[in-house]
């Protein structure tokens, strides 16, 4: 890490108008702050062969729409638990039956996603189930209240996103070709001959080439970090996950500064235009920033 310096509704502030959290054209509703509680808070709690799935903490004065929905099939409704200054976002599950469909894990991260996009959050690992409300305030929200609190308070009004970068596959072979002399060299060895007769001169090549595109995507990373560094609290470079990345960056940063992200990347874009092709998501919850 580098350090600069289903359907799931929508997720909403119960803050003052001072306070209200803003992001993505979205906006926190109420008239008041939530005071402390206690205890915890439950709207009802699991039916018999059902537990509490956790999706992440936010803010106690977080509010939800009714619609607002979580894992499972039929997708279970997700609700608060308080306790103190934090909240968990849980919805009832299943403990009879797997769970880990695609549709699951797509409903996990799209709940955080758009709370993050409104509110702190602090995003659990998929999976994570205890046995119904009580054992959320007893297991996590009571021991990690402070801790929980603390970084939820540093993550307010950031997010992350994604920089993902993927070099035009002929555009990038043919910069290898041009600046190592062999691998022309052994292209011209392996063209028009049969592949069995070719296979040490094909994987030597293949090596090649696999070198230096990621001695290009060392210094393109690098680029893209030095861009991004001003505008971000903190930047977490990513394991590529194809052999043609050309870059992936996790941003840690003021959701108001989305618009000079994009900016930047922009100029990106023109400057990589037919070599690169450069996406941005986000805001997202901050996964690759904290640690639940």
């Amino acid at each position: 890490m580098r350090d600069p310096s289903g359907k799931s509704g929508t997720v909403q502030s119960d803050r003052s108008k001072s306070e209200k959290h803003q992001a993505s054209g979205r906006r926190g509703t109420g008239s008041g702050k939530r005071p402390r509680t206690t205890g915890s808070e439950r709207s009802g709690a699991p039916e018999r062969g059902a537990g509490s799935y956790i999706y992440g903490i936010v803010p106690a004065d977080v509010e939800l729409t009714p619609d607002t929905l979580g894992v499972g099939d039929p997708p279970g409704q997700v609700r608060l638990v308080r306790y103190g200054e934090i909240a968990a976002l849980v919805s009832d599950i299943p403990t009879d039956r797997p769970l880990g469909r695609p549709d699951d894990l797509m409903a996990h991260q799209r709940l955080l996603d758009e709370a993050a996009a409104e509110v702190p959050v602090l995003p659990l690992r998929f999976g994570a189930v205890v046995t119904d409300a009580q054992a959320v305030v007893d297991e996590l929200l009571t021991p990690y209240h402070d801790d929980f609190r603390n970084t939820l308070n540093e993550l307010e009004g950031r997010a992350e996103y994604i920089v993902k970068g993927r070099y035009v596959e002929q555009t990038i072979l043919r910069e290898v070709l041009e600046e190592n002399p062999e691998t022309a060299r052994l292209r011209d060895e392996i063209r028009g001959r049969p592949e069995e007769a070719t296979w040490d001169t094909r994987m030597r090549l293949g090596e090649l080439i696999n070198t230096s595109i990621a001695a290009k995507r060392e210094a393109d990373t690098a680029a893209l970090l030095d861009a991004f560094t001003p505008l971000c609290v903190a930047i977490a470079v990513r394991e590529p996950t194809h052999e043609q990345d050309a870059a992936h960056l996790a941003l840690l940063a003021q959701t108001d500064r989305q618009p000079e992200i994009e900016e930047a990347l922009a100029e990106f874009g023109t400057r990589w235009a037919g070599r690169v092709e450069l996406r941005l998501l986000g805001p997202l919850a901050p996964y690759d920033f904290v640690r639940t």
